[in-house]
Order: C-alpha cells, then structure tokens, then sequence
C-alpha cells in the first residue's frame, strides 16, 4: 500500500480539522525545560534571553574595537606569518606564506600582493602618514612585481620580506609619536 503525497509530506498533520493529538502539538510546553547541564531554566530567564539575542550584521568592524596596540600586534602577526613563519630544515632560511602561495603562477602572487596592500591599508588607518605609505606600496611593489618572475621571484620573496619591513617602518614611526 502506498502512501499519499501529503502524508509523506506533513504525516502527522490532521485530515478532518481535529486537533492534532501528539505529545508534543500544543503550543506550551508541558515540562520543565532542562539546559544541557541538567538545570531548569525557569520560562522568565528563557524569554529575557530571547529578547537580549540577535545579530548585527554589517554594524562596524568584525574585528570589534581594537586599541591601537592589538591593530599593531595583529599586524605584526599577520606580517609573521606571511614572511618569516617557518625555517628551512637544514639551514637558517625563514619564509612564510608569501614564498609558498607565490609558488601558484600570478594567482599566488596576486593574493601575496592583496594581503600585503591590506596591511598598508591598516598603516594608514593607524595614522601613518602620505611619506611613509608610499615606502611601504614600494616595497609592495617591488615583491609583487618581481614575486612574479618564477622561481627567481619566489626565492626574490623569501630574501627581501616586503612585509616585515614595512611593519619596521611602522613600529619605528610609531615609537617616535607621543603617547596619547
């Protein structure tokens, strides 16, 4: 015997208009409710919770606030990672992501190149001013332009760190500006 659409659909919805039967069809609960502690959480918390809940998207930086300190460090971290995150076993070579993604023909070092003008960006938000952004987009420069050469360009990559200078730059500017 084969069953209708519609009760493979909503099975447990009801033909006739009755009221539906099932243990859990009304519209209160008929129990406590238990967190996954085993704790009862009373009906007043549960619905002050739902009111306190939602979500803002496209309302500030996803980031949060970040003091000035954290944007430096993440941008120290980022920079890191990028130029000097790993040795080459054997020998005292740093590289980083940079000289890895850059391996991928003009698509990796487009992304190299994105990420290190998103540092940039960050500088400038920091307050870094015209004289010092335009050395740091050189710097970019040079290892996008020459990252793309293969090979050469990678191993270019590993030995000039374009990102650890520009945040030397940056913490040396950064030291000479007051305390605020």
């Amino acid at each position: 015997m084969a069953m209708p659409d519609d009760d493979i659909l909503a099975p447990h919805r009801p033909r006739s208009g009755a009221r539906p039967r099932g243990p859990f069809s009304g519209t209160e609960a008929r129990g406590p409710i238990i967190d996954q502690d085993g704790h009862e959480i009373r009906p007043e918390a549960l619905e002050q919770g739902f009111r306190e809940f939602r979500f803002e998207f496209g309302q500030g930086s996803p980031f949060g606030n970040l003091t000035r300190e954290q944007r430096v460090a993440r941008i120290e971290a980022i920079a890191k990672l990028l130029d000097v995150a790993f040795i080459l076993p054997g020998t005292n070579i740093r590289y980083g992501i940079d000289g890895l993604i850059g391996l991928i023909p003009v698509v990796g070092d487009i992304i190299t190149t994105a990420i290190s003008l998103w540092l940039v960006r960050e500088a400038r938000a920091l307050g870094a001013p015209w004289y010092l952004t335009a050395r740091m987009l050189g710097n970019v420069a040079v290892d996008g332009v020459v990252g793309m050469v293969p090979f050469a360009g990678d191993a270019f990559d590993v030995m000039f760190r374009a990102n650890m200078r520009n945040v030397r730059l940056l913490r040396r500017w950064l030291d000479k500006q007051p305390r605020i």
